[in-house]
């Protein structure tokens, strides 16, 4: 008798991160519109909350910065995931191509905040 192998594949590493992205936008996504979308536009938060300088200290702190690139890389991963079976739901079937660049649009943000919180 033969023995079948199975062959190897990437998708649960890429439904992994959709599945943290899209806990990450469900729980986190409708209070960051609330706080930067109405309550600091409309002055509803104290005036240290939403200052350059209390920001600038988040994203200056271990903590903050580690919080910041899970946040925006776990979005930009579930966002691309979405997208890609979004596009074959409606009959776009781009293979690889579609792959490599929805993927790699979120890998290349990923990289990018990455970088940019390193630089502050």
């Amino acid at each position: 008798m033969k023995s079948r192998q199975l062959k190897r594949s990437h998708a649960p590493i890429f439904w992994g991160l959709f599945g943290a992205g899209g806990m990450l936008a469900a729980l986190c996504g409708p209070m960051l519109v609330l706080l930067t979308g109405f309550a600091a536009p409309l002055g509803w938060l104290p005036v240290k909350a939403a200052s350059y300088q209390g920001m600038l200290a988040l994203a200056q702190s271990l903590v903050g910065k580690a919080v910041l690139w899970c946040l925006v890389s776990l979005l930009l991963w579930h966002a691309a995931h979405r997208i890609y079976h979004s596009l074959h739901d409606v009959g776009v079937h781009g293979g690889p191509l579609a792959k490599a660049l929805t993927y790699g649009v979120a890998a290349a943000g990923t990289l990018a905040a990455l970088g940019l919180l390193a630089r502050i």
